[in-house]
């Protein structure tokens, strides 16, 4: 039986740091208010001429590949989640593709903003599964910071969400317990408008006007009340439904590596499951809110600190703008 594994992981983010105190220079907030509310302390910002959705990808990619000791000329299948593509069209995974040199093999876009990695994960796992394809690449990157209007009126967005990059290498096995076990997603379009951008959109029944922009109409907007009250259940819900899908218990999980929505959801989320500090890793206080990144960024850091051995039983969860929610449970 065909099962695929995740052979490496890497990531990329930004030099350019920038800290609560930082923003408190350009808005109402303070270090305080952030941290209080998120968990957050500093995030990066891409640097205007150097990254890019594709190539900060690729930084990653490349990492990813090094550390599984895969050539990149082995990727046959590229499955690439980012909301903040680089053109309106093409996508970001033929960006990828030519910044990597792989011409002629499929590169797809997934578009389901913070669960979007683990959306990916999957379309990449059924495809090694079905045999189609031995090696694949998955990659989540995004640059939102350019998006964000760095203002009182654009402030509760302005301090979670930052760019960076993250890559997993999966290859085919047939070995279950170095394996992805398993992945489930869900969605509900009945809260689409809670979490959104609007504008520019084929819902737009005249042309983007220098007013619409003004009124802040091609903004983000988040109700986070809601968001939070929904991720905290849907998070347990999907992490429930793996394990159980699996035969294990909450006790078995070596790893938690849930999306870095909010330091406050991620601790609600352990505390509810009664599992032990170093059980649930969350980096969002140094890199912020990726959204599709967040997952493999999370994942290359745990790797790199030995937190994430071959055997380990890891969880991966997410939350989002749809509403999404996703997990997948894999046995490194």
């Amino acid at each position: 039986m065909n099962l695929s594994r995740i052979a490496g992981v890497g990531h990329y983010v930004p030099e350019n740091i920038v800290t609560n105190d930082d923003l408190s220079k350009l808005m109402p907030t303070s270090d305080e208010w952030i941290t209080e509310r998120t968990g957050i302390k500093e995030r990066r910002y891409f640097t205007e001429g150097k990254d890019t959705v594709a190539s900060m990808g690729a930084n990653a990619s490349r990492m990813a590949l090094q550390r599984a000791g895969i050539d990149v000329s082995e990727v046959e299948l590229i499955v690439f989640a980012t909301t903040t593509s680089e053109y309106y069209f093409p996508g970001s995974g033929v960006l990828l593709q030519r910044e990597l040199g792989l011409p002629g093999i499929p590169a797809m876009d997934i578009k389901m903003q913070c669960s979007g990695f683990i959306y990916a994960l999957s379309v990449a796992d059924q495809f090694i599964k079905s045999g189609m394809y031995k090696t694949a690449l998955v990659v989540g990157s995004e640059i939102q910071s350019n998006a964000i209007e760095l203002s009182e009126r654009g402030r509760n967005m302005a301090v979670i969400f930052a760019d960076g990059a993250g890559a997993a290498v999966l290859q085919q096995t047939q070995n279950k317990e170095h394996s992805i076990l398993s992945t489930h997603l869900h969605s509900d379009g009945t809260f689409a408008e809670e979490l959104y951008m609007r504008h520019p959109g084929s819902l737009l029944k005249k042309r983007l006007t220098a007013e619409m922009i003004t009124n802040g109409e091609v903004l983000p907007h988040m109700n986070g009340q809601l968001v939070f009250k929904n991720a905290i259940v849907r998070f347990m819900e999907v992490i429930s439904e793996a394990l159980e899908a699996n035969n294990y218990s909450k006790e078995d999980i070596d790893l938690l590596i849930p999306h870095q929505a909010n330091l406050r959801i991620s601790e609600y989320i352990r505390a509810k499951l009664e599992m032990h500090e170093d059980k649930v890793f969350n980096n969002i206080m140094r890199f912020g809110n990726t959204t599709t990144a967040s997952i493999p960024i999370a994942m290359s850091e745990a790797w790199a600190e030995g937190k994430i051995k071959p055997g380990d039983l890891v969880c991966l969860a997410a939350f989002g703008s749809g509403f999404t929610w996703a997990s997948a449970l894999i046995k490194w």
